[in-house]
Protein backbone atom coordinates (compact mmCIF):
# COMPACT_ATOMS: atom_id res chain seq x y z
CA UNK A 1 0.00 0.00 0.00
CA UNK A 2 1.13 3.68 -0.31
CA UNK A 3 1.79 6.15 1.94
CA UNK A 4 -0.91 7.83 -0.18
CA UNK A 5 -3.32 5.08 0.12
CA UNK A 6 -2.42 4.83 3.77
CA UNK A 7 -3.24 8.49 4.93
CA UNK A 8 -6.79 8.14 2.92
CA UNK A 9 -7.63 5.42 5.47
CA UNK A 10 -7.24 7.76 8.31
CA UNK A 11 -10.26 9.64 6.95
CA UNK A 12 -12.45 7.15 5.71
CA UNK A 13 -11.51 4.25 8.65
CA UNK A 14 -10.13 6.87 11.21
CA UNK A 15 -12.79 9.92 11.34
CA UNK A 16 -9.73 12.38 10.55
CA UNK A 17 -11.16 15.91 9.46
CA UNK A 18 -8.38 17.88 8.49
CA UNK A 19 -4.52 16.41 8.14
CA UNK A 20 -1.49 16.62 6.53
CA UNK A 21 2.02 14.69 6.62
CA UNK A 22 5.01 15.67 4.83
CA UNK A 23 8.14 13.02 4.48
CA UNK A 24 11.70 14.11 4.03
CA UNK A 25 14.82 11.54 2.17
CA UNK A 26 18.10 11.69 1.22
CA UNK A 27 18.24 15.08 0.68
CA UNK A 28 14.92 15.92 -0.68
CA UNK A 29 10.41 15.61 0.07
CA UNK A 30 9.30 12.33 -0.81
CA UNK A 31 5.79 12.72 -0.09
CA UNK A 32 3.46 16.02 0.73
CA UNK A 33 -0.27 14.82 1.50
CA UNK A 34 -3.12 17.06 2.37
CA UNK A 35 -6.93 16.50 2.73
CA UNK A 36 -10.11 16.42 4.29
CA UNK A 37 -11.79 19.56 5.72
CA UNK A 38 -10.23 22.41 7.79
CA UNK A 39 -13.56 23.06 9.85
CA UNK A 40 -16.50 20.14 11.53
CA UNK A 41 -18.96 21.32 9.58
CA UNK A 42 -16.78 20.85 6.27
CA UNK A 43 -17.09 23.91 4.40
CA UNK A 44 -13.49 24.39 3.86
CA UNK A 45 -11.16 21.99 2.41
CA UNK A 46 -7.50 21.22 3.72
CA UNK A 47 -4.56 21.51 2.11
CA UNK A 48 -0.62 21.05 2.31
CA UNK A 49 -0.14 24.49 2.42
CA UNK A 50 -3.48 24.33 5.73
CA UNK A 51 -1.81 26.37 9.39
CA UNK A 52 -2.76 24.51 11.83
CA UNK A 53 -1.69 24.77 16.29
CA UNK A 54 1.18 22.06 16.54
CA UNK A 55 0.64 22.10 20.33
CA UNK A 56 3.59 20.45 22.16
CA UNK A 57 5.42 19.60 18.91
CA UNK A 58 6.26 23.53 19.46
CA UNK A 59 8.62 22.51 22.36
CA UNK A 60 11.54 21.04 19.51
CA UNK A 61 11.37 24.45 18.19
CA UNK A 62 12.15 25.95 20.96
CA UNK A 63 14.97 23.64 21.73
CA UNK A 64 16.31 24.11 18.76
CA UNK A 65 16.98 27.97 19.85
CA UNK A 66 18.01 27.43 22.88
CA UNK A 67 20.62 24.68 21.67
CA UNK A 68 21.61 26.62 18.75
CA UNK A 69 23.01 29.50 20.63
CA UNK A 70 24.90 26.98 23.05
CA UNK A 71 26.66 26.10 19.44
CA UNK A 72 27.15 29.22 18.69
CA UNK A 73 28.60 30.62 22.13
CA UNK A 74 30.55 27.50 22.61
CA UNK A 75 28.44 26.65 25.94
CA UNK A 76 28.40 23.60 27.31
CA UNK A 77 24.97 21.71 28.49
CA UNK A 78 26.85 20.32 31.56
CA UNK A 79 26.56 24.59 32.47
CA UNK A 80 25.06 25.87 35.61
CA UNK A 81 21.64 27.72 34.41
CA UNK A 82 22.11 30.38 37.36
CA UNK A 83 25.27 31.22 35.48
CA UNK A 84 23.11 32.87 32.74
CA UNK A 85 19.99 33.43 35.12
CA UNK A 86 21.14 34.05 38.63
CA UNK A 87 17.85 34.28 40.38
CA UNK A 88 17.36 30.63 39.26
CA UNK A 89 20.10 29.99 42.10
CA UNK A 90 17.22 29.76 44.63
CA UNK A 91 15.92 27.22 46.71
CA UNK A 92 18.33 24.34 46.07
CA UNK A 93 18.69 24.78 42.33
CA UNK A 94 22.02 26.21 41.85
CA UNK A 95 23.25 22.95 40.54
CA UNK A 96 20.66 23.05 38.00
CA UNK A 97 21.78 22.59 34.32
CA UNK A 98 21.17 23.68 31.18
CA UNK A 99 20.69 19.96 30.43
CA UNK A 100 18.55 19.06 32.93
CA UNK A 101 16.25 21.68 31.73
CA UNK A 102 16.43 20.48 28.28
CA UNK A 103 15.82 17.06 29.56
CA UNK A 104 12.91 17.74 32.02
CA UNK A 105 15.07 16.76 35.19
CA UNK A 106 15.22 19.97 36.33
CA UNK A 107 12.13 19.34 38.76
CA UNK A 108 10.01 22.15 37.90
CA UNK A 109 6.79 20.69 35.95
CA UNK A 110 4.67 22.68 37.86
CA UNK A 111 4.24 26.13 39.69
CA UNK A 112 3.65 25.48 43.56
CA UNK A 113 1.79 28.93 43.41
CA UNK A 114 -1.48 27.72 41.40
CA UNK A 115 -3.25 31.20 40.59
CA UNK A 116 -0.49 32.34 38.07
CA UNK A 117 -1.91 32.82 35.45
CA UNK A 118 -0.08 31.68 32.27
CA UNK A 119 -0.15 34.38 30.02
CA UNK A 120 1.54 36.22 32.54
CA UNK A 121 5.13 35.73 32.13
CA UNK A 122 7.08 37.63 34.12
CA UNK A 123 5.59 36.22 36.91
CA UNK A 124 6.18 32.64 36.04
CA UNK A 125 9.61 33.41 35.17
CA UNK A 126 9.81 34.54 38.87
CA UNK A 127 7.98 32.08 40.08
CA UNK A 128 10.07 29.08 38.46
CA UNK A 129 13.04 30.59 39.83
CA UNK A 130 12.00 31.27 43.15
CA UNK A 131 10.39 27.84 43.81
CA UNK A 132 11.87 25.02 45.44
CA UNK A 133 12.01 22.17 42.75
CA UNK A 134 10.07 18.88 42.92
CA UNK A 135 12.63 16.90 43.44
CA UNK A 136 16.37 17.35 42.79
CA UNK A 137 17.65 18.27 39.68
CA UNK A 138 18.99 15.23 37.71
CA UNK A 139 17.65 12.49 40.16
CA UNK A 140 14.72 12.19 38.08
CA UNK A 141 12.44 12.70 34.83
CA UNK A 142 8.97 13.77 34.62
CA UNK A 143 7.49 15.96 31.51
CA UNK A 144 7.03 19.55 31.72
CA UNK A 145 4.37 20.30 29.75
CA UNK A 146 3.30 23.80 30.55
CA UNK A 147 6.42 25.28 32.16
CA UNK A 148 8.81 23.56 29.78
CA UNK A 149 8.38 26.65 27.53
CA UNK A 150 8.93 29.23 29.97
CA UNK A 151 12.41 28.00 31.12
CA UNK A 152 13.61 27.79 27.70
CA UNK A 153 12.38 30.98 26.64
CA UNK A 154 13.98 32.74 29.48
CA UNK A 155 17.48 31.51 28.73
CA UNK A 156 17.42 32.47 25.27
CA UNK A 157 16.23 35.94 26.31
CA UNK A 158 18.87 35.72 29.09
CA UNK A 159 21.29 34.27 26.55
CA UNK A 160 20.78 36.17 23.22
CA UNK A 161 18.86 38.90 24.17
CA UNK A 162 15.36 38.42 22.35
CA UNK A 163 12.84 35.53 22.95
CA UNK A 164 12.39 32.35 21.06
CA UNK A 165 9.72 33.33 18.54
CA UNK A 166 11.87 36.18 17.44
CA UNK A 167 14.82 33.58 17.73
CA UNK A 168 13.07 30.92 15.54
CA UNK A 169 11.76 33.30 12.74
CA UNK A 170 15.47 34.84 12.42
CA UNK A 171 17.71 31.56 12.82
CA UNK A 172 15.52 29.17 11.56
CA UNK A 173 12.16 30.31 9.62
CA UNK A 174 12.69 32.97 7.68
CA UNK A 175 16.17 31.81 6.44
CA UNK A 176 14.52 28.01 5.00
CA UNK A 177 11.77 30.10 4.51
CA UNK A 178 9.31 28.08 6.47
CA UNK A 179 5.39 28.32 7.44
CA UNK A 180 6.33 27.65 11.25
CA UNK A 181 5.57 30.09 13.91
CA UNK A 182 6.16 30.54 17.82
CA UNK A 183 3.65 33.20 17.62
CA UNK A 184 2.08 33.86 14.03
CA UNK A 185 2.42 37.37 13.09
CA UNK A 186 -1.14 39.36 13.49
CA UNK A 187 -1.97 38.98 9.56
CA UNK A 188 -1.99 35.38 9.78
CA UNK A 189 -3.33 35.02 13.00
CA UNK A 190 -7.41 34.87 11.06
CA UNK A 191 -5.65 32.20 8.43
CA UNK A 192 -5.86 28.80 10.76
CA UNK A 193 -7.03 26.09 10.89
CA UNK A 194 -9.23 25.61 14.27
CA UNK A 195 -8.55 22.60 16.26
CA UNK A 196 -10.63 20.40 17.66
CA UNK A 197 -11.44 18.54 21.18
CA UNK A 198 -11.33 14.50 21.07
CA UNK A 199 -14.54 13.38 20.26
CA UNK A 200 -13.74 9.81 21.97
CA UNK A 201 -12.67 10.41 25.82
CA UNK A 202 -11.54 6.85 26.58
CA UNK A 203 -7.48 6.97 26.20
CA UNK A 204 -5.33 3.83 26.07
CA UNK A 205 -5.38 1.62 29.23
CA UNK A 206 -1.33 1.90 29.71
CA UNK A 207 -2.01 5.39 30.91
CA UNK A 208 -4.59 4.41 32.89
CA UNK A 209 -1.79 5.35 35.94
CA UNK A 210 -1.48 9.01 34.55
CA UNK A 211 -5.46 9.69 34.29
CA UNK A 212 -5.62 8.07 38.23
CA UNK A 213 -3.16 10.51 39.26
CA UNK A 214 -4.75 13.30 37.18
CA UNK A 215 -8.01 13.29 38.48
CA UNK A 216 -6.27 14.29 42.25
CA UNK A 217 -6.07 17.82 42.23
CA UNK A 218 -3.14 17.50 44.72
CA UNK A 219 -0.80 15.47 42.29
CA UNK A 220 1.49 16.79 40.82
CA UNK A 221 0.13 15.29 37.87
CA UNK A 222 -2.51 17.52 38.09
CA UNK A 223 -0.04 20.79 38.90
CA UNK A 224 1.70 19.68 35.87
CA UNK A 225 -1.12 20.33 33.55
CA UNK A 226 -2.98 22.76 35.15
CA UNK A 227 0.16 25.36 36.39
CA UNK A 228 0.40 28.22 35.05
CA UNK A 229 -3.54 28.61 34.81
CA UNK A 230 -5.68 28.81 31.47
CA UNK A 231 -5.14 27.95 28.24
CA UNK A 232 -6.70 24.90 29.00
CA UNK A 233 -9.25 23.93 25.85
CA UNK A 234 -8.62 24.06 22.67
CA UNK A 235 -11.44 27.05 22.09
CA UNK A 236 -9.24 29.13 23.56
CA UNK A 237 -6.39 28.27 21.51
CA UNK A 238 -8.27 29.02 18.50
CA UNK A 239 -8.55 32.77 19.63
CA UNK A 240 -6.99 34.81 16.70
CA UNK A 241 -4.98 36.73 19.59
CA UNK A 242 -3.70 33.70 21.58
CA UNK A 243 -1.91 32.47 18.18
CA UNK A 244 0.00 35.77 18.58
CA UNK A 245 1.42 35.17 21.70
CA UNK A 246 5.14 33.49 21.93
CA UNK A 247 3.54 30.00 23.76
CA UNK A 248 7.12 27.76 23.09
CA UNK A 249 5.14 25.24 25.82
CA UNK A 250 2.64 24.34 23.08
CA UNK A 251 1.48 27.19 20.89
CA UNK A 252 3.22 26.67 17.36
CA UNK A 253 1.59 27.27 14.59
CA UNK A 254 2.32 25.82 10.71
CA UNK A 255 2.01 23.23 8.42
CA UNK A 256 3.52 19.54 7.95
CA UNK A 257 5.92 20.34 4.98
CA UNK A 258 7.51 23.39 6.99
CA UNK A 259 7.51 20.90 10.17
CA UNK A 260 9.23 18.33 8.69
CA UNK A 261 11.59 20.72 6.64
CA UNK A 262 12.38 22.22 9.87
CA UNK A 263 13.79 18.77 11.32
CA UNK A 264 15.39 17.67 8.46
CA UNK A 265 17.23 20.81 7.22
CA UNK A 266 18.20 21.31 10.87
CA UNK A 267 18.99 18.38 12.09
CA UNK A 268 20.43 15.79 8.95
CA UNK A 269 21.74 18.47 7.30
CA UNK A 270 25.15 20.70 9.08
CA UNK A 271 23.02 23.93 8.52
CA UNK A 272 23.23 24.98 11.77
CA UNK A 273 24.90 22.32 13.99
CA UNK A 274 28.21 20.31 14.19
CA UNK A 275 27.95 16.96 13.52
CA UNK A 276 29.35 16.41 17.21
CA UNK A 277 26.51 18.31 18.65
CA UNK A 278 23.38 16.65 16.22
CA UNK A 279 25.24 13.23 17.68
CA UNK A 280 25.27 15.07 21.48
CA UNK A 281 21.40 15.88 20.73
CA UNK A 282 20.89 11.91 19.82
CA UNK A 283 22.20 10.70 23.02
CA UNK A 284 19.93 9.74 25.61
CA UNK A 285 19.98 11.89 28.54
CA UNK A 286 17.03 10.97 30.80
CA UNK A 287 14.53 7.28 30.47
CA UNK A 288 12.84 5.32 32.70
CA UNK A 289 9.35 5.61 34.53
CA UNK A 290 8.37 9.49 33.99
CA UNK A 291 7.40 10.95 37.04
CA UNK A 292 4.57 13.00 35.46
CA UNK A 293 3.41 10.27 32.44
CA UNK A 294 3.80 7.47 34.78
CA UNK A 295 4.96 5.76 31.88
CA UNK A 296 8.22 4.58 30.15
CA UNK A 297 9.58 7.76 28.34
CA UNK A 298 13.37 9.18 27.45
CA UNK A 299 14.45 12.33 26.89
CA UNK A 300 17.32 13.72 24.82
CA UNK A 301 18.96 17.30 25.08
CA UNK A 302 15.69 19.02 23.98
CA UNK A 303 13.48 16.20 22.42
CA UNK A 304 11.45 13.23 22.80
CA UNK A 305 13.18 9.44 22.26
CA UNK A 306 11.67 6.35 22.32
CA UNK A 307 12.64 4.31 25.55
CA UNK A 308 14.77 1.90 25.47
CA UNK A 309 14.51 -1.89 27.13
CA UNK A 310 17.39 -3.83 28.78
CA UNK A 311 17.40 -5.97 26.05
CA UNK A 312 17.81 -3.21 23.93
CA UNK A 313 14.58 -2.84 22.24
CA UNK A 314 12.54 0.26 21.91
CA UNK A 315 9.25 0.26 23.85
CA UNK A 316 7.45 2.36 21.19
CA UNK A 317 8.45 3.58 17.50
CA UNK A 318 6.87 7.10 18.05
CA UNK A 319 10.26 8.15 16.24
CA UNK A 320 11.50 4.82 13.91
CA UNK A 321 13.43 2.31 14.34
CA UNK A 322 16.54 4.32 15.04
CA UNK A 323 17.35 4.18 18.37
CA UNK A 324 19.03 7.74 17.75
CA UNK A 325 16.50 8.90 16.28
CA UNK A 326 14.72 12.23 18.17
CA UNK A 327 11.44 14.45 18.16
CA UNK A 328 8.83 16.17 19.82
CA UNK A 329 5.30 14.80 19.77
CA UNK A 330 1.74 17.14 20.12
CA UNK A 331 -1.38 16.70 22.47
CA UNK A 332 -4.10 14.65 19.87
CA UNK A 333 -1.74 13.44 17.68
CA UNK A 334 0.65 15.38 15.89
CA UNK A 335 3.99 14.03 15.99
CA UNK A 336 7.52 15.39 14.40
CA UNK A 337 10.82 13.96 14.31
CA UNK A 338 14.57 13.49 12.93
CA UNK A 339 16.22 10.33 11.80
CA UNK A 340 19.95 11.62 11.06
CA UNK A 341 21.40 8.11 10.95
CA UNK A 342 18.80 7.27 7.84
CA UNK A 343 18.14 10.63 6.81
CA UNK A 344 14.45 10.69 7.31
CA UNK A 345 12.40 13.87 8.43
CA UNK A 346 8.78 13.27 9.27
CA UNK A 347 5.38 15.46 10.29
CA UNK A 348 2.07 14.85 10.76
CA UNK A 349 -0.34 17.76 11.83
CA UNK A 350 -4.18 17.65 12.15
CA UNK A 351 -7.17 19.45 13.38
CA UNK A 352 -9.04 16.28 14.93
CA UNK A 353 -7.18 15.56 18.14
CA UNK A 354 -7.57 11.95 19.50
CA UNK A 355 -7.62 11.21 23.53
CA UNK A 356 -3.94 10.03 24.79
CA UNK A 357 -0.46 11.27 25.66
CA UNK A 358 1.60 9.92 22.60
CA UNK A 359 0.54 9.59 18.82
CA UNK A 360 -1.79 7.36 17.63
CA UNK A 361 -2.39 5.19 15.03
CA UNK A 362 -3.00 7.80 11.90
CA UNK A 363 0.25 8.85 12.68
CA UNK A 364 2.09 5.75 13.23
CA UNK A 365 0.73 3.85 10.72
CA UNK A 366 2.57 6.31 8.20
CA UNK A 367 5.76 5.95 10.08
CA UNK A 368 5.93 2.34 9.89
CA UNK A 369 5.13 2.44 6.01
CA UNK A 370 7.97 4.98 6.08
CA UNK A 371 10.46 2.82 7.48
CA UNK A 372 8.83 -0.66 5.29
CA UNK A 373 8.88 -2.69 8.42
CA UNK A 374 7.66 -3.17 12.13
CA UNK A 375 9.94 -2.25 15.11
Amino acid sequence: MSLSDLFQENFTNYDELGASVCVWQNGKIVASLGDGFRDREKTRKWTTKTRVLIWSATKGLASACLLHQCEQQKIALSRRVAEFWPEYAEKGKGDTTLLHILSHQSGQPALRNSEIPFLEREQVVAALAGQEPFWKPGSAHGYHARTYGFLVDELVRRIAGVNVGTYFREVFGAPLGLDLWIGVPPQLADDVAPIYSARRTRPPSDEDPFYTELAKQDSLAFKAFTTPAGLMVPSVMNRPAIRTQVLPSFGGIGTAESLATFYYRTFCEPNFFSPERIAAISETAASGIDAILRIPTAFAAGFMKDPISGAGHKFRGLFGPSPLAFGQPGAGGSLAFADPKNNVAFAYVMNQMEPGLLPNPKSLRLVRLVYGEDF
